[in-house]
């Protein structure tokens, strides 16, 4: 009997997938449970598993957009597994060794041949291969050989002969059988799809990026105080994204309109908090999405964000992960960046940009100290957000986080 492979249902408003990669393929035996293919959706991978176990049929290849439902291969539940044969390798062991043998007597008879990189070499060159001195297997010229050749001294009588006439302009120089290699690979569709929203976001709103500098000291001392204790206690680490999410919520919290969407001719104000948390993957960015994080701890959100990375990381991140966000966060500090305008998550209205670390000297109460400072922006939908919003929402953070009691006293 055959059992139809189908493409499961991802989301409610995915139509069609792309088959990234078969993981067994055709005519092989697979056992239940096996993954058999990994889908592609414009939010997502997802891991298509055996529902049975027997012979492997493919029926669509690897780069096809495949419709929600469709079949792509089948398995045949009355195959038998079978046992791998051991004279196979025996017979093609002894195959290699005829086709050695076979290729000897061929290989003596052009050991007097120059290879077409030589030969090319000595053409454009004007060398006599008789005047090259061959240290190659059986005689053979080598690029090495032509290479030692041009970087040797003319003889007296060939500079004498060449000194009457005028001086040469100089030549660039020219490497002989460099690489020109290209690889075209067609983009994924999540790849595709991050293209699409980052242009959509660009063209649908009116960008403005604002900026300010934060004082880590207090953050990064209460770190170092109470990093150990907080990992006995909870098995995770003690971030600064869990400073800077409670921050965030304050803020959001002091300037709903960061927190709000335009639908139409209305706007959405949000009485939640569900912050994404931007993530750099192999495979493209994703926004795993920390929801109603007003009712977490710092150290459930830290250990959200910490399941959430490692899902990413290897690939099992969930539709419903990515959904419901409505403000984003974004740190390129992890990769050394000093300062970024990051584009808008749509349809959110705004997005944190934090940045590295660096000690700088700044001034406070007329002395010049060295603080570890650092940049953080708020991109921001001008339609709905004012200058002055976008300013005191950035303050409000400085604020938190530089007196990080402000944030445990909701003040």
């Amino acid at each position: 009997m055959a059992f139809d492979i189908k493409v499961p249902a991802v989301g409610e408003s995915i139509t069609e997938a792309t088959i990234g990669e078969w993981q067994k393929q055709d005519g092989e035996y697979v056992n239940r449970d096996e993954v058999l293919l990994v889908l592609e959706t414009d939010k997502a991978s997802v891991e298509v598993v055996a529902e049975t176990s027997g012979s492997l049929k493919i029926k669509a290849q690897s780069g096809d957009v495949v419709p929600i439902g469709s079949v792509v291969g089948e398995i045949d539940e009355s195959a038998e597994k079978k046992e791998p044969s051991k004279a196979a390798p025996q017979k093609e062991e002894s195959s290699k060794k005829e086709a050695t043998k076979s290729s000897q007597p061929a290989a003596a008879e052009k050991s007097d041949e120059l290879s077409p990189a030589v030969r090319k070499m000595v053409a454009e060159n004007n060398l006599n291969p008789d005047d090259i001195e061959a240290t190659g297997p059986k005689g053979r010229i080598t690029k090495e050989d032509v290479q030692n050749h041009l970087a040797q001294p003319k003889s007296s009588s060939s500079s004498a002969a060449s000194a009457p006439a005028s001086k040469k302009a100089p030549e660039p120089i020219k490497i002989v059988g460099g690489s020109q290699e290209i690889e075209r690979v067609p983009m994924t569709t999540l790849r595709k799809r991050i293209a699409e929203r980052l242009v959509q976001a660009q063209h649908d709103a009116a960008i403005l990026t604002t900026f300010n500098e934060i004082d880590m000291s207090a953050v990064m001392n209460l770190r170092s105080k109470y990093k150990e204790d907080f990992k006995k206690k909870y098995d995770v680490n003690l971030g600064f994204m869990g400073f800077f999410v409670k921050a965030v919520v304050e803020a959001l919290k002091a300037y709903p309109r960061v927190n709000a969407f335009i639908d139409g001719n209305d706007m959405i104000f949000h009485k939640y908090f569900n912050i994404g948390i931007a993530v750099g993957t192999e495979k493209g960015l994703m926004v795993p999405v920390l929801k109603n994080v007003e009712m977490m701890s710092i150290a459930e959100i830290e250990a959200s964000i910490k399941a959430y990375a490692i899902k990413a990381r290897d690939g099992k991140i969930s539709i419903d992960d990515l959904s419901g966000g409505t403000f984003t966060i974004s740190n390129g500090g992890v990769y050394g960046s000093l300062m970024s305008t990051p584009i808008l998550n749509p349809p959110q209205s705004g997005i944190l940009g934090m940045h590295k670390i660096e000690e700088r000297p700044i001034a406070i109460d007329g002395q010049v100290v060295i603080r570890p400072m650092m940049y953080v922006s708020l991109s921001y939908d001008h339609r709905v957000i004012d200058g002055s919003e976008s300013v005191g929402f950035l303050v409000k953070i400085k604020e938190g986080l530089e007196d990080p009691a402000r944030m445990i006293l909701e003040i």
